[in-house]
């Protein structure tokens, strides 16, 4: 019988796609394709994360506070294999942090606002024990 057994893609409107993704290359160090986007391959994430890493698919009440101060109905949320070096590399790049980044026993958050005003949270993960 078929199954989802993934995400394939986040794909999203911006009045500037090239400006906006030239953010996420300088600013989180993103690699971007020949087609404009950036390819997350499930080997890196399960090489650095054996059984941390993984896509959660859930969603949230209308009423949460959780995307905010973004006024989107989404976040998108990006797995990273270092906070204290992407920390710094975003104080760097001076964008300011939304909130202040927390450690929790599956990972280490921390959340900034892209140019198209999206909310991103950055986590990396923690390997259970």
């Amino acid at each position: 019988m078929a199954k989802v057994i993934g995400v394939g893609g986040v794909f999203f409107q911006s009045p500037d796609p090239e400006g906006l993704m030239a953010w996420y290359e300088d600013k989180l160090g993103l690699t971007i394709n020949d087609y404009g986007g950036a390819d997350f391959l499930h080997a890196d994430s399960g090489k650095a994360f054996p059984q941390g890493a993984r896509t959660i698919f859930s969603g949230f009440k209308d009423t949460t506070e959780y995307f905010a101060p973004s006024d989107k109905p989404f976040m998108i949320n990006l797995m990273i294999d270092d906070m204290d070096s992407m920390l710094a590399r975003l104080k760097e790049k001076g964008v300011a942090l939304e909130g202040e980044p927390q450690d929790f026993d599956y990972g280490r958050f921390a959340w900034v606002m892209d140019p198209n005003g999206t909310k991103i949270e950055l986590w990396q993960p923690i390997e259970p024990a």
